[in-house]
């Protein structure tokens, strides 16, 4: 919230939103909508994720990373990358995982973080998540390099932790980085500094703006035009030709400017979900 806050002054937004919070010590990718953006920002709170994660091996700590107490210390001995390796696969695909005490998770409208702070632990229930892509990447003993694709709601810490318990040593979070979050798969990253040495010129900070479209890019899309147009500015059901069947539609203009977010079920009508404002981005 720290970083949104400040971004949103710079670009001296009236309304600004990120998609997905880091846990205090990651760095990476956080992205920022605003405006008619953050009507949208659900689309990518729920996407999938990359990370590359560097554990120690030997301690675990209260908060599974190491701004946490350590709780056990186990000598790593003679631990070797092939028998790592052999642990990787049974975290591959789809698992289940019990989420950390230290979680922005909420119990009876309480955080969990703040009843584990008090001392208080609770039973959770473990969730499913997937992991798509799970690679060793270096291991210099106590240091384990991992790279990680995985589904929203998937805590690395406890993947961290679990393959550390797998492992017969334990382990923690030493340093996390998020590499990217869909639909940005390869993103270009601007550093905090490299926006404060463009505080004040505002076409320089509106040049690093991705557009809305980009938010949707992975939807179906159906171009409207004339009466349609109109009709959908007043949040009026389509009668198209063969739109797509799906959930989640992009609605543009001919010329690809994004008009908001339909679903269609029959083939045949369109409804609204998101409508956004007539200037469109």
């Amino acid at each position: 919230n720290a970083a949104l806050q400040r971004v949103k002054w710079i670009y001296r937004a009236e309304k600004a939103g990120h998609t997905g919070s880091l846990d205090p010590l990651a760095t990476g990718l956080l992205p920022v909508c605003f405006g008619n953006a953050t009507r949208l920002s659900s689309y990518l709170l729920s996407g999938d994720k990359g990370y590359r994660v560097t554990a120690r091996l030997g301690i675990r700590t209260d908060t599974l990373d190491a701004d946490g107490r350590p709780v056990a210390e186990v000598p790593i001995g003679d631990l070797d990358a092939a028998a790592i390796e052999a642990q990787l696969g049974a975290f591959r695909g789809e698992i289940e995982q019990v989420p950390p005490m230290y979680s922005a998770l909420k119990r009876d409208g309480r955080p969990l973080h703040e009843l584990a702070r008090s001392g208080i632990e609770i039973e959770r229930e473990p969730r499913k998540v997937r992991i798509d892509r799970l690679q060793l990447i270096e291991w210099t003993a106590p240091f384990l390099v991992l790279e990680v694709d995985c589904t929203t709601g998937t805590y690395v810490r406890t993947l961290v932790d679990d393959l550390g318990q797998a492992l017969s040593c334990g382990a923690h979070v030493h340093a996390l980085r998020r590499t990217w979050a869909a639909p940005f798969r390869a993103p270009k990253m601007h550093a905090m500094d490299e926006l404060d040495q463009l505080i004040g010129d505002l076409p320089a900070l509106d040049a690093l703006l991705q557009p809305i479209e980009t938010m949707v890019g992975w939807m179906p899309q159906v171009r409207i035009e004339g009466r349609d147009l109109v009709s959908w500015r007043h949040g009026n059901p389509l009668t198209l030709k063969d739109p797509p069947v799906a959930e989640e539609i992009a609605i543009t203009t001919m010329d690809g400017r994004l008009l908001g977010i339909g679903r269609c079920a029959d083939g045949q009508t369109v409804y609204a979900v998101r409508v956004l404002a007539r200037h469109g981005g």
